[in-house]
């Protein structure tokens, strides 16, 4: 997701991933920051992929009503 505003001179990302690890766990992965930047991120984990799913979800939903447009 992307979010810009020329007048403000903002210009940042989001992004949110799932993904399976080797012992049977799910991990959402949120990474943001300015674009053209390193940025920051969290893993957290999730014992079944409805969980995951639903912890990623709702990162989405939040950013979107902050103004960042799925890119």
């Amino acid at each position: 997701m992307f979010r810009t505003d020329p007048a403000k001179r903002v210009s940042r990302f989001y992004r949110v991933e799932i993904s399976a690890n080797l012992f049977q766990e799910f991990s959402v992965l949120r990474e943001w920051g300015n674009m053209g930047g390193k940025g920051r991120q969290i893993i957290r984990l999730f014992p079944d992929l409805l969980s995951a799913s639903l912890a990623a979800d709702s990162v989405r939903e939040t950013n979107l009503r902050r103004g960042y447009l799925r890119g």
